[in-house]
């Protein structure tokens, strides 16, 4: 199957200048859940049309730290790009604020599971119409969507997504069990159909000047507002999973993509997994392991983990859950509120091969410039600088 990619070529790459603390010969990759997202169908595009207060905050912090290649998690999807033009050209691009103008010469997008209609009772409720009855949760079609942004040509040819993957076609799935039984929770009917990603997991080659890099990109649902079953959570890890198991060429052969090529990345494939992964290491409600299946992978290095002193004075100003949680608030990437508590759950990890030159959560402290753009959002910008 096709997919709606959009690729903007030939543009050059003025305005992209490098930060200017960024190490020489190096390039920054980047993940960034904006919370740009609507319930209405063209509400996304209606407020950037309009002016959108929270599109320029978080215009502004993706300008004062200028990555080359950016995912963006939770900006509304829809086929003619129009939401991507918007935020390009009159948020990124536009000049004012205190922050420099950044164009991203090329771009991809494509269709996710959010909003789209399965057809099919997903939650339970008895009906087949509701958010929780899409193949993955949203309010309208392509709500939460995806975008990339870069600096450096996207090879569209070999671009591979896993929106229509079934998640009974993973071996050994963790498959949701109703409770107080010993059946799964969804009929046989329904899991036959039923798709991993809630969003979409795209593997986009991008070609860098040391060489080609792939951008592994997804954003796999929360592990929470489900009940017993667990349904989320055991989502949850089995999104994550399907990372894991493509880099791992001894365990790839199952997945086949939406063109229905089989497989997974070559072993000496250079990639960056990047994306809200809705898994904290140590504290919070995923299944246990969920995002160790990366963190301990033979193929990742997660050894520089990225940090920032933002994060713990605003777990220390926070409290609430935050004084029990067993995680370093130096890396967490969200703040989700006094009863949740700030986590750990945006990441961007490298393959082995990659030399990591530096690495940060974008979380400036209350009295440091840029700290108010970054509340336009729960999560924040996460980077690493790499060379190979």
């Amino acid at each position: 199957m096709r997919h709606a990619a959009i690729a903007l070529l030939g543009l050059g790459l003025a305005g992209c200048a490098a930060s200017p603390d960024r190490p020489p010969a190096s390039i920054r990759v980047a993940t960034y859940n904006v919370a740009l997202n609507d319930e209405r169908a063209g509400g996304m595009i209606a407020r950037l049309e309009a002016g959108d207060d929270a599109a320029r905050a978080v215009a502004s912090v993706i300008r004062r730290v200028r990555p080359d290649v950016l995912l963006l998690n939770e900006l509304d999807f829809d086929p003619a790009g129009r939401a991507a033009d918007l935020f390009q050209q009159r948020y990124l691009e536009a000049a004012g604020g205190d922050t420099d103008p950044i164009r991203y010469p090329y771009r991809y997008l494509a269709p996710v599971n959010t909003g789209v209609p399965s057809g099919l009772d997903l939650d339970g409720d008895g009906r087949s119409d509701g958010p929780g009855d899409a193949w993955g949760f949203g309010r309208q079609p392509g709500q939460y969507g995806m975008l990339v942004l870069s600096r450096f040509p996207i090879d569209s040819a070999r671009v591979r997504t896993f929106q229509q993957f079934r998640w009974a076609q993973m071996p050994d799935a963790q498959v949701p069990q109703a409770p107080n039984t010993a059946l799964p929770f969804y009929p046989p009917q329904v899991w036959a159909q039923l798709r991993l990603s809630s969003k979409s997991h795209w593997d986009i080659p991008l070609r860098t000047p040391f060489g080609t890099l792939h951008l592994l990109a997804s954003h796999p649902t929360p592990p929470v507002f489900d009940g017993p079953e667990d349904r989320n959570g055991t989502r949850n890890h089995d999104e994550i999973r399907l990372w894991a198991d493509y880099i791992e060429p001894t365990r790839a052969a199952y997945l086949v993509d939406d063109r229905g090529q089989q497989g997974g990345l070559p072993a000496d494939a250079r990639f960056v997994i990047a994306g809200d992964q809705n898994a904290d290491p140590v504290d919070g409600d995923s299944a246990a392991g969920a995002i160790a299946q990366l963190l301990t992978h033979p193929r990742v290095d997660a050894s520089v983990v990225p940090r920032s002193e933002g994060g713990i004075e605003a777990a220390a100003r926070s409290g609430g859950a935050n004084a029990t949680q067993r995680g370093d608030p130096a890396h967490d990437t969200g703040a989700f509120g006094e009863r949740v508590g700030n986590m750990r759950i945006d990441y961007v990890l490298p393959s082995r091969g990659i030399t990591v030159r530096a690495a940060q959560v974008h979380w400036p402290k209350a009295e440091e410039s840029g700290h108010a753009q970054v509340l336009a959002s729960d999560h924040r910008m996460v980077w690493i600088d790499i060379a190979w």
